[in-house]
C-alpha cells in the first residue's frame, strides 16, 4: 500500500471559515499533504488519536482561537501532547492578539495569524510554506539515511553524530549495547566490535573507525573551491560569517565563506533562540543555521568546510595562501583575502574611504 502523505489539520467551530481554510491550505499543498479538518476541539482530539494509532505523520495543526467548548489555545495545548512534532498556528482576530502572544509561551505556538488571510498567496502561503519546510527537514533528519554505531560514551563516535547534527546530514544513531538492530547490522557488515564506530552511508559503503574529515569527503560536505578568485572570502561561519555572505553575495559579490566544522557556530548548538530579531516564538540554533545557509547559497554565496589536513584552500591573486591549516595542532589564528580590485574600484568610485561605513 502507498505511503500516506503527512496531514495538516484545520479546526475552525464556523463552517464557512474552516471551508476556506481547507480550500486555501488544499489548493497550495494539497499534492504532498492531506488536509483535514474537524468542527470542534474535541472532534480534531478524537481524529488525533486515531492517527496517532495508525501511525500517520502530521505536520501541522490549524485552529481557530474563539471556539466553544474549548478554544484553540487549550486544543493546541492537548494535541501537542498527541504530536509534539507538528507545527501550530492559530487563527486570531485583531483582538484576540494578546492571546495570541500568550499562547507563544503556553503552547510554544509557531505563528498566528490574523483573520482575514487575503490574499492568501502573500497572508497565508508563504508562512505556512516556511513552517512546512522546517518541519520536513527535522523529519528528514530524525529519519536518516546515514547510521552510525558505536558506544554512547566513545568519544570518537559522539565527534561523528555531532559533526552530522551540525551538518544536518539525516542520520541515525545506533547504539551497539542497546540496539539489538546495531548488533544485526555489524553482523551483516562483517564488522567486529573493536572497529567501532563504524558509518554506514546510504550507497552502502561501510566506513570503519572514520575521522570527521574522511566522512565529509566521502558525503561531500567538505567540498572544492569553484572558482579561482573570490571578491570577498569569509573564514568561520558563525552568525556573524552567514550574514556576511549574504549581505556580500546580495551586493553581486563573489562571495565564499570557509567553515572548520559546520556553519552557524556556537549558536547553531542552542536549543532555542529567543532573543533573536524577527522571531517572537524564538527558533533553534540549528533552524537559524538552516535559514541562513540557506538565504546565503540562494543569493550565490559558495560554503566550503576547511579540511584541517593542512591544505592550501586556496590563494588570493598575487598574494599567496589565503588560509593554511596546520596539520599538528589547531592553529586558530585567520586571514581574510584582501578584495579584488574590481571590488576596490567600486569603492573609489562611491567616494568610500578605508574605514568608512
Amino acid at each position: 500500500m502507498a505511503e500516506r502523505h503527512p496531514a495538516i489539520l484545520a479546526v475552525d467551530d464556523e463552517p464557512a471559515v474552516l471551508a476556506a481554510v481547507s480550500r486555501d491550505l488544499r489548493r497550495h499543498f494539497g499534492e504532498h499533504y492531506r488536509i483535514l479538518r474537524a468542527g470542534s476541539g474535541a472532534e480534531a482530539l478524537e481524529l488525533l488519536g486515531e492517527m496517532r494509532t495508525r501511525g500517520d505523520a502530521v505536520a501541522m495543526l490549524v485552529a481557530d482561537q474563539r471556539m466553544p467548548g474549548m478554544d484553540g489555545t487549550a486544543y493546541l495545548v492537548k494535541a501537542r501532547g498527541i504530536y509534539p512534532e507538528a507545527k501550530r498556528v492559530l487563527l486570531t482576530a485583531y483582538a484576540d492578539t494578546d492571546a495570541a502572544i500568550s499562547a507563544i509561551n503556553e503552547v510554544s505556538l509557531d505563528y498566528y495569524l490574523l483573520k482575514p488571510w487575503d490574499p492568501p498567496e502573500e497572508q497565508l502561503y508563504p508562512v505556512v510554506e516556511d513552517l512546512l519546510t522546517t518541519w520536513e527537514a527535522s523529519t528528514a533528519m530524525d529519519s536518516g539515511g546515514v547510521r552510525v554505531i558505536g558506544h554512547r560514551f566513545s568519544r570518537e563516535t559522539h565527534e561523528l553524530r555531532d559533526f552530522l547534527a551540525r551538518n544536518r546530514v539525516p542520520a541515525r544513531w545506533l547504539d551497539v549495547e542497546r540496539d539489538a538492530e546495531a548488533r544485526e547490522l555489524l553482523k551483516v557488515a562483517g564488522v567486529d566490535e573493536d572497529r567501532l564506530p563504524v558509518t554506514l552511508l546510504e550507497d552502502g559503503t561501510v566506513l570503519e573507525r572514520p575521522t570527521v574529515l574522511e566522512l565529509a569527503e566521502r558525503l561531500g560536505v567538505a567540498g572544492q573551491p569553484a572558482a579561482d578568485h573570490y571578491d570577498l572570502v569569509i573564514v568561520g561561519g558563525g552568525p556573524a560569517g552567514l550574514a556576511a555572505a549574504v549581505y556580500g553575495a546580495s551586493e553581486g559579490l563573489r562571495t565564499v565563506l570557509v567553515e572548520r566544522e559546520a556553519p552557524g557556530g556556537q549558536a547553531g548548538q542552542s536549543s532555542l533562540i529567543e532573543n533573536y530579531l524577527g522571531f517572537p516564538a524564538g527558533l533553534s540554533g540549528s533552524d537559524l543555521a538552516r535559514r541562513a545557509t540557506d538565504q546565503a547559497r540562494r543569493l550565490g554565496a559558495e560554503l566550503l568546510r576547511a579540511d584541517g589536513g593542512g591544505r592550501l584552500l586556496r590563494r588570493c591573486p598575487d598574494r599567496g595562501p589565503l588560509v593554511r591549516r596546520s596539520a599538528r595542532r589547531r592553529d586558530r589564528r585567520r586571514q581574510l583575502c584582501r578584495t579584488g580590485r574590481r571590488v576596490l574600484q567600486r569603492l573609489r568610485e562611491a567616494r568610500l574611504d578605508a574605514g568608512e561605513g
